[in-house]
């Protein structure tokens, strides 16, 4: 059971959240913050699938314990396109508040971002070996959470600042989003149950996409009703 609703519920996100984001692509009208987010949704679906992918296979065949290496490698990949599409994130703040300078600001994003990519790198990581070592899932992370934290602060601070209706609730998404991983990071290897926060997890990415995608239809349709 937990296998089919499982490979399911996957199944369900990463159609959507590609679909979602080829379709801000090709409706974003020479929009660049909505063209950015498309790619951003497509970047969080398709670095997912290389992840959720085998592990469906995996729940469907003999096991998760039979894909130990692909499911590591699916992690690694997954770990870096995420950092990507927070990348992505901070360009699509600066789009739609119309952001100029700051280069201080995005520095930090840069070596927050490139730092966590780096320890993602490190062979300490032993991401092919089910028996990974929590130490560097806790390093890897800590940069990849201060970046998270910097782009709550920034869409907090300017949805309040425009009265940004649109994306009043971003910043909350993001906030799910790491509420639900961090647990997952420290405490699933010893307590299996907890790996089901990845779910709401998920759904919290959803949402963030959703935000997106209803924006840019609110807008187009606010410009041709004034046409």
């Amino acid at each position: 059971m937990q296998a089919i609703m499982e490979t399911l519920f996957d199944a369900v996100y990463l159609i959507s959240v590609i679909t979602i984001g080829i379709l801000m692509i090709r409706g974003s009208k020479g929009s660049r913050q909505f063209w950015l987010f498309g790619v951003m949704a497509v970047v969080l679906g398709a670095g997912d699938a290389f992840h959720l992918v085998p592990r469906a296979v995996a729940l469907c065949t003999t096991g998760l314990e039979h894909y130990t290496v692909a499911l590591g490698l699916g992690k690694w990949i997954t770990s870096v396109t995420m950092t990507v599409f927070y990348m992505l994130l901070y360009y699509v703040w600066r789009q739609r508040y119309h952001i100029k300078g700051q280069g201080g600001l995005t520095a930090a994003v840069y070596v927050l971002a490139g730092l966590r990519v780096l320890l993602c790198m490190m062979p300490q990581n032993q991401w092919l070996r089910a028996d990974a070592p929590l130490s560097w899932g806790i390093y890897r992370n800590l940069p990849f959470a201060l970046l998270g934290l910097l782009v709550i602060v920034l869409f907090f601070r300017s949805a309040r600042e425009h009265k940004d209706r649109a994306f009043r609730w971003m910043w909350l998404t993001i906030v799910l989003s790491f509420g639900f991983y961090i647990p997952v990071v420290l405490w699933a290897d010893a307590v299996p149950m907890i790996g089901m926060l990845m779910i709401p997890k998920t759904c919290a990415y959803v949402w963030t996409v959703l935000i997106g995608y209803s924006a840019m239809k609110q807008e187009c349709n606010e410009r041709r009703n004034s046409l």
